[in-house]
């Protein structure tokens, strides 16, 4: 019985039997009487089928009686022709049941083959820019993705306007309470990059955001510059502190960074060794707590004003200038400017000033190249520098990435800062090293004057300037003519 089923379930034995022979098998069994020949017998005929001609019987003998009892009968040719077709009718609808599974697998195959693959969606990175609302950095990044994947969504801010809270888990979440337009914008979001564009701290009241910094650096966010650099530049005599490094290994030759003399506080602010100075209380911007001394007696009485403030305090000679240098990287891209004070006034960032974008000198390209170096890198900084009539340059200052934009190119400036921010998300996002903007080679360009009743206008909007007849200019800034009625103003940029 077991050979006949492993036969019948081979296709091939199926398909080679007679014509009828299968239609026969399932028609089920036909019997015969027993034969009267031989009536000890207890077998009985089996009858062939009509294919085949009939055989005799073979006569049987029958056992000899026994005291063991009789034994059991023979199945009957009715079951086994019925196990017999069972066999053959499973066997074929296994047949049929594997050629309907392969012709399915084939066409559900060509469907997919056929159909378009269905575009994958993924969650947009968030981007959170840290600045004024008069610049609307979101029209910047629209339609911009990370690598052609991911959508970049700006939720921009105020360091006032947020607040935040970071876990060692699941990062940090800052709540946005911000008013646009009139309308009051409340959000939670978790950002996965920052761009801070804002002074982090300064001494003037309700200005010292330094703990969001540190919330931003405890949740593990990135940012342009570093949350590093961010919180190191919180202190302006500590950022000296390290630009007299680059001094020191450069040479003042290379490097000419302006002396200065730091005071931990009021009592030890001593008589300075020449006249005038420049006296700057505590950590501020915008020329704010920055005073010109003349001789020993003013500089005892702003030493009572310093201890009433309990902050510290630098002196720096004031040196009596042509015009004030600013050298500024973003990415790769470097742009110098001049600016001399039209107004006469000794801080160069007050009244009426003439701004114009100079040549690119290797000198310069040094300077500001060495200090990005600082605090692991700075993605975009300034140096400011002022030129004396004395025919030399100094050194005053570096600025980070909330330096403001200057000069005719600030839209050109905010692409830079836009792809630079593109890049170093890849890079930290999706680990894609992308290259950063390259430099931009940019002619010299139109004076621009900056009206009296507006001095800071031409930090932030360079529209209102008004361009003045342009004056030949040299590769090297020394060889400039000097300002047109040149009076006694401080070398400071602000």
């Amino acid at each position: 019985m077991n050979y006949l089923r492993r036969r019948l379930s081979d296709s091939s034995f199926v398909a080679n039997l007679p014509n009828g022979y299968m239609m026969d098998l399932q028609s089920g069994p036909r019997t015969t009487p027993p034969s009267t020949s031989n009536p000890a017998s207890p077998a009985t005929e089996r009858r062939t089928p009509p294919s085949l001609p009939p055989q005799a019987p073979a006569p049987v003998l029958a056992p000899a009686p026994a005291p063991c009892p009789a034994p059991s009968p023979a199945p009957s040719s009715g079951g086994f022709l019925s196990s017999f077709s069972s066999v053959v009718k499973t066997a074929q609808l296994a047949q049929n049941a594997a050629a309907a599974a392969k012709a399915s697998a084939a066409a559900a195959s060509e469907a997919a083959q056929a159909a378009p693959a269905k575009p994958v969606i993924r969650k947009p990175k968030i981007l959170l820019v840290i600045d004024d609302p008069l610049t609307d950095w979101a029209k910047y990044f629209r339609g911009k993705k990370l690598n052609g994947e991911y959508d970049i969504r700006v939720e921009q801010a105020e360091f006032s306007e947020i607040n935040l809270a970071s876990y060692v888990n699941t990062g940090c979440m800052v709540d946005m309470q911000a008013t646009r337009g009139g309308t009051k914008v409340v959000r939670s979001f978790k950002p996965d990059f920052v761009l801070i564009r804002q002074h982090a701290y300064s001494m003037t009241p309700g200005e010292d955001f330094r703990s969001l910094v540190i919330g931003l650096q405890f949740g593990g966010v990135s940012s342009i510059n570093s949350l590093l650099s961010i919180y190191n530049f919180c202190s302006k005599p500590w950022v000296f502190s390290h630009m007299i490094k680059l001094y020191h290994s450069l040479g003042p030759e290379k490097f000419p960074l302006n002396e200065q003399t730091f005071y931990p506080n009021h009592t030890q602010m001593m008589t300075t060794p020449t006249f005038p100075v420049v006296v700057k209380m505590g950590h501020a911007h915008a020329g704010i707590g920055k005073i010109k001394v003349e001789n020993e007696l003013d500089f005892q009485d702003i030493t009572s004003v310093v201890a009433l403030a309990r902050t510290y305090a630098t002196s720096e000679p004031y040196v009596l200038s042509k015009y004030d240098i600013r050298i500024q990287k973003i990415g790769n891209n470097y742009k110098a400017y001049m600016r001399t004070s039209i107004s006469g006034n000794w801080k160069a960032n007050t009244g009426s000033a003439m701004l114009e974008q100079i040549a690119m000198t290797d000198r310069y390209r040094l300077w500001v190249d060495s200090c990005s170096e600082m605090f692991g890198g700075l993605d975009i900084c300034a140096v400011k520098a002022v030129h004396g009539k004395d025919g030399n340059d100094y050194i005053i200052e570096v600025m980070d990435s909330s330096m403001p934009l200057i000069g005719e190119h600030v839209e050109e400036d905010r692409q830079l800062i836009t792809e630079l921010v593109i890049s170093k998300m890849c890079s930290v996002l999706l680990g894609i090293n992308a290259p950063q903007p390259s430099s931009v080679k940019v002619g010299i360009a139109q004076p621009l004057v900056l009206p009296p009743s507006q001095p800071r206008a031409l930090l932030s909007e360079p529209a209102q300037l008004t361009p003045l007849p342009a004056r030949p200019s040299s590769p090297d800034p020394s060889h400039l003519p000097p300002p047109p009625a040149p009076a006694p103003r401080n070398s400071l940029l602000n």
